[in-house]
C-alpha cells in the first residue's frame, strides 16, 4: 500500500459545523457517468446544501441563479434526479437520497413523431411554460 502525506499539512480538510458527503460508490458504481453534466451540478448542488437527513429546501430560481442554469434545464436535471432514484422533491422540500442498488440507466430515444415533440423536446417544453407564463401575467394585469 502506498503511503500518502498531505502535500500541505496545515490545511488538511476538518468537519466544522454542518458537512456534505458523496459516498465513493457513487464513482465506482457508475452513478456519475449515467449522469447529465446539469444533473451532476444539481445533485451535487443539493448534496452542498442538505442537513444531515439529506433535506434542503433552495427555490428553483435561487437554484437555477446560483448554478447558471435555465429553468428548462433545472426541471430535465431535477426529473432525471427522481427517475434516477436519487433525490425526492415534494415541491418545497429536496431530500437527498441513499444511493440505490445500481444506477438507473436510462436509454434516449430519437424524437420521431410531433407528440413525442411536444412531450419530449426542451424547446417545446419551454415554448409551454412561456405560453403559460404569459397567461398568468395576462391574468395578473386585468
Amino acid at each position: 500500500m502506498i503511503e500518502k502525506n498531505p502535500l500541505i499539512p496545515d490545511r488538511v480538510r476538518k468537519i466544522i459545523g454542518s458537512f456534505a458527503y458523496i459516498e465513493h460508490r457513487f464513482l465506482r458504481d457508475g452513478f456519475w457517468s449515467s449522469l447529465s453534466q446539469h444533473e451532476i451540478l444539481l445533485y451535487v448542488f443539493l448534496v452542498l446544501v442538505a442537513d444531515r437527513k439529506g433535506l434542503s429546501y433552495y427555490s428553483f430560481d435561487r437554484i437555477c441563479t446560483l448554478l447558471g442554469i435555465s429553468c428548462e434545464e433545472y426541471l430535465l436535471a431535477r426529473n432525471a434526479l427522481i427517475d434516477k432514484d436519487l433525490i425526492a422533491f415534494d415541491g418545497l422540500l429536496f431530500q437527498v437520497l441513499s444511493l440505490p442498488p445500481s444506477p438507473v440507466l436510462q436509454t434516449k430515444h430519437m424524437l420521431k413523431s410531433e407528440e413525442d415533440m411536444a412531450l419530449h423536446d426542451p424547446a417545446s417544453i419551454r415554448r409551454i411554460i412561456a405560453r403559460s407564463l404569459d397567461g398568468v401575467r395576462q391574468e395578473q394585469a386585468r
